[in-house]
C-alpha cells in the first residue's frame, strides 16, 4: 500500500467497478487531487466488459480477455479497495451501509453498479430463468450448461427473453458455440435448438430498418425460432408461456430483459425513475443530493433518457472524474453530452458481424475484426498499467486546494507539521475515545478491570491451575482497506497462543495511525479495531486496552494472553516431534510473494482475494483438531517462513526431516510470482537456512522450492502428528475449513549428518 504523502482531507466512495468507474480511476491516478482519499467498494474483483461478452459465449476470448481487474487498478490509482456488498446509504451520516463491514463514510459518493434483472415481474422467473446480468453468476451458469450438453445425448433447446442488440447477439453467440461444441464431438449441431423471444413485433427495434433485416436473415439461415409478439409471462420448470396462450419446452430459459435499479436504492431517499434508476442533471449529481453521482447503466439522465448501452457509460467517465475534481475544489461543474447517434457494432455469433449508427448500415468480417480491435484497445487500458515509478512521474496532481472549514484548516496544518515525539505523538483522547465507543469487545468474567474502565492497566484473573501463555506481534499495513488489515493482524497475533494449545483469554492493542484531519483519524481506528475485534471476539479473547500513537504509517499489533493447565498437559511445543510424525499444514503458502508481487501491479486481484480470506482464517478450530489427533509439536507459519519454522522444530526435537515439494499446498499465483524473481523483502535472510539442506542443488529447480523460504502472514499450523492419526487429522480438519490442510513430510530419526532436513521431489 501506499503512504499518502499529504494528510487526508476529503474522501470520495466509489460503490460499484463499472465501466464509468474504471475510466474514472484510470484518469484520476493521472490527475490526483492532494488530500483526496480514493475508496472503491465492489462486490466483485473481477469486472465483466459487456462489449465482449458474446465473444465470451462465442469462444473467441477468454474469460481473463474480457475482465478488468478492480482490485489491481484499484492499487494502480492509489484508492482503497473495499471487497464488500452495498446494501444501502445512511445519507444523514454520509456512510455507505456495507453487508459484511462497518459503515464507511464519505464526503462524495459515486454509484455505477449496472442494472439488475427484474425477474419477480413475472411468474417463476425468480426460480426457473438466468438473468444475463450480474454476468459473473450468467458466466457461472453458461459454463454449467456447456458442461450438460456435452455430456447429455438428445436434443437441447434454449430460450433467450428480449430481442434487443443484447438478445440477439447472446442468442447467436450461444447457438455458435454449442454447436462446435456438439461438432468437436461428433454430434450434429441440430442437436441444440434457439429461440429468441420478443415482446413486440420488431427484433432490435432501437436500430434501422437494415440492421433489423439481416439479423433476420442471420437468425433464419441459422434456424434460430424467432417468437413475435410473444411477451413471456409465465416461466414453470423447463417450459415457459406467452401471453397468447403459447408455450415451449425449454432446457434453459436465459433473460436478457426487463433491468432495473438495484433493489438497495429505494431505501435512500434518492430520486429513482419508474424502472428504479437513479435520477441524474447534466453534471451525473443525483438530483436529490449534490453529493452523490451516478453513471452508466443504473443511472436516468432528467433531460434525455438514454439506452442501457455501455458506449454511455464508457463517456460518462472522464465527466465523472474531472466533475469529482471540481466539487472538491468549489469550482463549477461540467456538463455531460451525450451523443445523439452512436456506433453499436453487433456480432452475429461467428467472426462476423454488422454496424449500425442511425441510418447507417454495413456489415462483414472486416467489421468484426474493427470491433475486435476497438474492444481489445480498450481493455488494454486496464492491462496495461504502467509501473508505479512511470505513473508517479507522469501524475500532474492538480492545481489548488480542497476548501477547508477553519478547524479543518487548524487540524490540517497541524498533521502536517513536525510531530512531537513522546506522549506528544498519542493520538487525542476525544478521536480514541469516539472510535473505541463504536467497538464492542466480547466480555469475560476473569476480565476485572478493562478496556470500559479508566483506568491505568487491566485486570486480570488467572483460574486456579491455569498458567498464562503470553505473546506479541506487530506490523505494518500491507493493504489499504484498514479493516480487513485489523482483521490479518489479530489473527496473526492469536496463532502464537493457538500454536501452543492454549486458548486466548486477553489483548492489548499498538497502534500507529497517519496524522490527519480528526475525522478521517477516527475512521481508520474504528475501520481497523472493528475488524481486529471481530476477530478477537470470534476468539473469546477481551481487547482490555492499548496504546494509540501518530506515525508515518498505519500500523498494528497485540500483545495476547492465553490460559493453558498449569501442568502443561496438553501443551503443543516446537520441541515436540518425534520420528513417525506426519508433517500436517494447515493453510497454503505464499502471502510473503504475492502481497510483493501486488505492490508491483504484477497479481491478480482474484490471487490478492484469496490470499486475504485465508489470512483472516482463525488457527483455533485447526489447533483443537491437531491435539485431538495427538499432535505434542505445532508453530505458526509466520515471518521465518516453511523452512525457518521447521528448523526451529527440528533442531530441539533431536530430529531429521523429510519434505515433499509437490505435497505443499500453495496459494493461487504464488507458483507465478514467484517464479518470475517477485519474491518477500524479508526473503534473502530466510535463504540463509537453504544450509539446513540436503540435496538442495537438484531441489533449486523445483517450482515450489524459493516459497520454502517466503515469509507468510496469519499463516497456518504446522505440527507433527502421529503417522496412524494424519488422516483421520486431515479430514477432520478439511471438515472443519481448511481444505487445503495436507501432509507435506515425515519425521525421522536425527542422523549423522549436520544437515537435518531432507527434500523429497
Amino acid at each position: 500500500m501506499r503512504t499518502p504523502a499529504s494528510p487526508v482531507l476529503r474522501d470520495i466512495v466509489l460503490i460499484g467497478g463499472g465501466h464509468s468507474h474504471a475510466v474514472a480511476l484510470r484518469m484520476w491516478a493521472m490527475q490526483p487531487v492532494p488530500g483526496a482519499r480514493l475508496t472503491l467498494i465492489c462486490t466483485d474483483t473481477e469486472t465483466p466488459y459487456s462489449g465482449m461478452l458474446p465473444g465470451f459465449i462465442a469462444g473467441h476470448y477468454s474469460c481473463e480477455d474480457i475482465h478488468i481487474d478492480v482490485r489491481r487498478l484499484a492499487e494502480f490509482t492509489g484508492a482503497r479497495y473495499y471487497r464488500d456488498e452495498v446494501v444501502g446509504l445512511d445519507r444523514a451520516e454520509r456512510r455507505v451501509i456495507c453487508r459484511h463491514r462497518p459503515p464507511v463514510a464519505y464526503d462524495l459518493l459515486s454509484i455505477n453498479i449496472g442494472s439488475t434483472p427484474r425477474l419477480g415481474r413475472v411468474a417463476g422467473a425468480d426460480a426457473h430463468a438466468v438473468p444475463v446480468k450480474p454476468i459473473r453468476q450468467f458466466g457461472e451458469r453458461w459454463r454449467a450448461l456447456l458442461e450438460r450438453v456435452r455430456h447429455h445425448a438428445g436434443r437441447t433447446t434454449v430460450a433467450v427473453v428480449g430481442a434487443g442488440a443484447g438478445g440477439v447477439e447472446l442468442a447467436l453467440a450461444m447457438h455458435y458455440r454449442l454447436g462446435r461444441e456438439l461438432q468437436a464431438q461428433g454430434r450434429a449441431p441440430d442437436e441444440v435448438a434457439v429461440h429468441l423471444f420478443s415482446a413486440g413485433a420488431d427484433i432490435l427495434p432501437t436500430h434501422n430498418r437494415a440492421v433489423r433485416h439481416a439479423f433476420e436473415g442471420v437468425l433464419a439461415e441459422r434456424g434460430i425460432a424467432v417468437h413475435r409478439d410473444a411477451e413471456v409471462v409465465e416461466v414453470a420448470p423447463g417450459q415457459i408461456k406467452t401471453r397468447r396462450g403459447e408455450t415451449l419446452a425449454a432446457d434453459e430459459v436465459v433473460w436478457v430483459t426487463q433491468a432495473g435499479g438495484a433493489a438497495w436504492l429505494a431505501a435512500t431517499g434518492l430520486a429513482l425513475d419508474e424502472a428504479g434508476f437513479i435520477r441524474v442533471a447534466d453534471t451525473l449529481q443525483t438530483e436529490t443530493d449534490p453529493r452523490i453521482f451516478a453513471a452508466g447503466d443504473c443511472a436516468a439522465m432528467i433531460s434525455r433518457p438514454l439506452e442501457k448501452a455501455g458506449v454511455f457509460a464508457v463517456r460518462m467517465g472522464p465527466v465523472l472524474a474531472e466533475n469529482l475534481r471540481r466539487s472538491l475544489l468549489n469550482q463549477p461543474l461540467k456538463a455531460y453530452r451525450p451523443q445523439r447517434r452512436w456506433l453499436a457494432l453487433i456480432s452475429t455469433g461467428d467472426r462476423h458481424a454488422i454496424a449500425s449508427r442511425g441510418a447507417l448500415f454495413a456489415r462483414g468480417d472486416w467489421v468484426w475484426r474493427w470491433k475486435d480491435r476497438i474492444d481489445r484497445r480498450f481493455m488494454e487500458r486496464f492491462s496495461d498499467l504502467p509501473a508505479m515509478e512511470e505513473m508517479q512521474a507522469k501524475a500532474k496532481p492538480v492545481a489548488g486546494a480542497i476548501p477547508l472549514e477553519a478547524a479543518e484548516q487548524t487540524q490540517a496544518i497541524s498533521a502536517l507539521a513536525m510531530r512531537c515525539g513522546g506522549c506528544g505523538a498519542k493520538v487525542g483522547a476525544s478521536v480514541l475515545s469516539r472510535a473505541l465507543a463504536r467497538v464492542t469487545p466480547i466480555q469475560r468474567d476473569d476480565v476485572l478491570i478493562g478496556l470500559a474502565d479508566p483506568d491505568d492497566a487491566a485486570v486480570l484473573r488467572v483460574p486456579p491451575g491455569k498458567a498464562v501463555v503470553q505473546t506479541v506481534d506487530f506490523f505494518r499495513a500491507f493493504i489499504d482497506d484498514p479493516w480487513v488489515f485489523g482483521r490479518v493482524a489479530a489473527n496473526h497475533a492469536l496463532g502464537d497462543v493457538f500454536a501452543m494449545g492454549a486458548e486466548a483469554q486477553s489483548a492489548t492493542a499498538i497502534v500507529t495511525v497517519p496524522p490527519g484531519l480528526e475525522a478521517k483519524v477516527e475512521d481508520t481506528l474504528f475501520q481497523m479495531m472493528s475488524g481486529a475485534v471481530s476477530v478477537l471476539n470470534e476468539a473469546s479473547c477481551a481487547l482490555v486496552g492499548g496504546h494509540t500513537g501518530e506515525g508515518r504509517e498505519l500500523a498494528l499489533g497485540f500483545a495476547v494472553n492465553g490460559l493453558m493447565d498449569e501442568t502443561l498437559a496438553g501443551v503443543m511445543t516446537k520441541g515436540g516431534l518425534r520420528p513417525g510424525d506426519a508433517l500436517i499444514l494447515t493453510k497454503p503458502m505464499g502471502t510473503g510473494t504475492l502481497l510483493a508481487a501486488h505492490a508491483r501491479l504484477a497479481a491478480k486481484g482474484r490471487w490478492i482475494d484469496a490470499a486475504l480470506d485465508s489470512m483472516q482464517v482463525s488457527n483455533r478450530a485447526a489447533a483443537a483438531c491437531l491435539m485431538a489427533h495427538g499432535a505434542r509439536a505445532c508453530t505458526d507459519l509466520t515471518g521465518f517462513g516453511l523452512l525457518g519454522h521447521l528448523v526451529e522444530m527440528t533442531k530441539p526435537s533431536g530430529v531429521d526431516a523429510e519434505l515433499e515439494l509437490d505435497a505443499l499446498p500453495l496459494l493461487d499465483g504464488a507458483r507465478e510470482t514467484a517464479a518470475a524473481g517477485i519474491l518477500s523483502s524479508l526473503q534473502p535472510a530466510n535463504v540463509r537456512l537453504r544450509r539446513a539442506l540436503r540435496n538442495q542443488e537438484a531441489a533449486l529447480e523445483h517450482p515450489a522450492y524459493p516459497l520454502l523460504f517466503d515469509p507468510q502472514t496469519a499463516g497456518g499450523l504446522l505440527a507433527g502428528v502421529p503417522a496412524d492419526q494424519a488422516e483421520a487429522c486431515l479430514a477432520e480438519l478439511r471438515r472443519l475449513g481448511y481444505p487445503h490442510a495436507a501432509a507435506i513430510g515425515r519425521v525421522l530419526p536425527q542422523g549423522e549428518a549436520v544437515e537435518p532436513i531432507f527434500l523429497v521431489l
